[in-house]
C-alpha cells in the first residue's frame, strides 16, 4: 500500500502543471475513481481539512489522504510523493538553466505560455467538481462569490479571509448543530 500511495502522488506531482488546485481533479482521479482508496464526499471532506491547514495545498491534500489511508507513515510517504518530482525538476532546472537563459530562449518562452491556458483549465475544472459534488448550486454560488470579491476588495478587515473562515465556521455549527436552527431536522443528520 506505502508504495501504491507514493507511486501514486509521484505519478501527480510528476505530471501536474500549476500548484495544489490544478492536481485537485487528477487526486480525485486517482484516489476516488481509479483506486477506490476513499468515497468522494469523504475525500471532499479531507479537501476542505487541507485547505485548512497552513502550507502548500498539494503536499496538504497528499499529507491528509495519506494519514486517512496509513497513518503518519502514509502521510510521509504520499507527501514525498508529491514533493519528489518537483524537487528534482527544479534542482534539474537549476542546474542547468539560469533566468536569463529561460527569458531568452523563445522556445522555453513559448513553451511556458502554451502551458498557462491548460494551467487555468485545470484549475477551474475541480472548483465546478468540488462545487457540484458540494451541492452548490446557482442560487448557493452567491454565497462564495461574494466572500471572493469582499477579499479581493482589500478593504481593511473586512478582506481578511480568516474572517470569513470564522464565520463560516460559525454558521455551520449554528445551521446543523444549534438547537433553535434545526427546523424539523433530525439531530442526527
Amino acid at each position: 500500500m506505502y508504495l501504491n500511495l507514493f507511486i501514486t502522488f509521484f505519478k501527480i506531482g510528476l505530471f501536474t502543471f500549476g500548484g495544489g488546485w490544478a492536481m485537485i481533479s487528477i487526486i480525485q482521479r486517482e484516489i476516488v475513481d481509479k483506486h477506490r482508496w476513499l468515497p468522494a464526499e469523504e475525500f471532499l471532506d479531507l479537501l476542505a481539512v487541507a485547505q485548512a491547514m497552513p502550507g502548500i495545498l498539494a503536499v496538504n491534500i497528499a499529507s491528509v489522504i495519506g494519514d486517512r489511508l496509513r497513518g503518519l507513515r502514509g502521510s510521509v510517504v504520499a507527501a514525498l510523493g508529491t514533493i519528489l518530482p518537483s524537487f528534482c525538476i527544479i534542482l534539474a532546472i537549476a542546474m542547468f538553466l539560469t533566468p536569463d537563459t529561460i527569458k531568452n530562449n523563445a522556445t522555453l518562452t513559448s513553451i511556458f505560455k502554451g502551458i498557462r491556458p491548460a494551467v487555468v483549465a485545470l484549475i477551474i475544472a475541480p472548483v465546478i467538481t468540488t462545487a457540484r459534488a458540494a451541492g452548490i448550486t446557482w442560487r448557493t454560488v452567491i454565497i462564495p462569490v461574494a466572500v471572493a470579491l469582499l477579499i479581493y476588495s482589500k478593504i481593511p478587515y473586512i478582506s481578511n479571509p480568516i474572517i470569513y473562515i470564522v464565520l463560516g465556521a460559525l454558521g455551520g455549527y449554528l445551521w446543523f448543530c444549534g438547537p433553535r436552527f434545526h427546523r424539523g431536522r433530525n439531530p442526527q443528520d
